[in-house]
């Protein structure tokens, strides 16, 4: 199909790397966003090799990587700090970094800069009041009271998806894991030239993402999923990381900034069933939100960007490319998902503990394969 229009709903990484894939494949491109400022928390991500790829083959590696720090492996360290594994990463582009740790704001400007270089129309602060598949076009209301007609809408809002619910109302819902994620930024030790993790029941991780700095990530144990307010979360923070390797409590000495402290509960959710209805389909967060213990949420929706692009230029029907997206799509998402939960689990003492050597190998081997 060319030529279509097509309605993005959500302005994070999975819907600017939609409006990028559909752009360059000739359709003309919509996205709305809820939040009118189009806020970013100030952390970093990880962006492994399969993303190193995926910005190549969306055209924008080089602004990518100038705005990020490369590195080629993981380490493994044990709850006393010693560290027992340095896990090469496979590099999937000749002469590039394996992976890479980026700012969030960063990545995002890299990302919308290349949708507005491209002509999509970005309109902030809407939401999609009503949703109308005829068959022919899907009818759209807005919020602001504005309507729009459109051949396909995608749904990239995340994981409590107003589309999926619209859409999808008896599909899987999000449910809390049971941990939490804490982030916070600090200087880079000039030593810090790869991913460090550091197992036990709560788990910590050290991202380099500039010359300058690093972010850390905790995962912790949240029973009852209770809320933290803001006036006091850096002692909060602080406070989880008092049993953790030696390395780590040093950095917590440098915890004092409430309003640098992120920190999100982990829910997670698989969509094991269809993950569109005619021509209304969803990506990312919206149809497998995952725990970041393997770093590839963002991945994995940049992936099912590349790949919805390429089934709408292979098909001749709007519902039957959807279809055949999921169908391309849905393993490896899965893997994720469910690779992800155990670490997770295993942290909780729900299951049995993962080696996290074996899974960050065996996760590169799954994620290096061709889309």
């Amino acid at each position: 199909m060319n030529n279509l229009s097509i309605l993005v709903v959500g302005g994070g990484i999975g819907g600017l790397s939609a409006a990028i894939a559909l752009r360059r494949k000739g359709h003309a491109v919509t996205i709305i966003e809820r939040d009118p400022q189009w806020s970013v928390y100030g952390v970093g991500i990880i962006q492994q090799s399969n993303v190193i790829r995926a910005m190549d083959e969306l055209g924008v590696l080089d602004a990518f990587l100038d705005s990020a720090f490369g590195f080629d492996a993981v380490e493994i360290f044990l709850p006393d700090g010693t560290k027992v594994a340095r896990v090469p990463s496979p590099r999937l582009v000749e002469g590039r970094p394996a992976s890479v740790g980026i700012g969030r704001r960063a990545l995002q400007k890299v990302l919308g800069d290349r949708v507005k270089d491209l002509g999509a129309d970005l309109r902030l602060g809407l939401t999609v009041q009503t949703l109308a598949d005829n068959g022919e076009q899907v009818d759209v209301t807005f919020s602001d009271g504005t309507a729009g007609t459109f051949d396909a809408v995608i749904g990239a809002d995340g994981v409590f998806s107003q589309v999926r619910e619209m859409v999808l109302p008896d599909a899987e819902k999000p449910r809390f894991t049971g941990q939490a994620v804490w982030r916070y930024n600090f200087p880079r030790p000039d030593d810090l030239d790869a991913l460090q993790v550091y197992n036990g029941p709560t788990g910590a991780g050290l991202v380099p993402m500039s010359r300058d700095l690093m972010y850390m990530f905790v995962t912790t144990p949240e029973p009852g999923n209770p809320w933290y307010p803001k006036e006091g979360i850096a002692a909060a923070m602080k406070a989880k990381l008092a049993n953790c390797a030696p390395a780590i409590r040093e950095l917590a000495e440098q915890i004092t900034d409430d309003d640098g402290v992120v920190y999100r509960p982990l829910e997670g959710m698989m969509v094991y069933g269809p993950w569109s209805k005619g021509r209304v389909g969803l990506l990312g967060d919206a149809v497998h939100a995952t725990t970041p213990h393997l770093g590839q949420g963002a991945g994995m929706a940049i992936e099912d960007a590349i790949v919805l692009a390429e089934e709408f230029e292979r098909h001749d029907n709007v519902a039957v490319a959807l279809n055949a997206y999921r169908d391309r799509r849905f393993e490896r998402c899965r893997y994720i998902v469910e690779s992800s939960l155990a670490i997770c689990h295993g942290q909780l003492g729900l299951a049995p503990p993962v080696d996290n050597h074996k899974a960050t190998a065996e996760m590169f081997a799954v994620v290096s394969q061709p889309l």
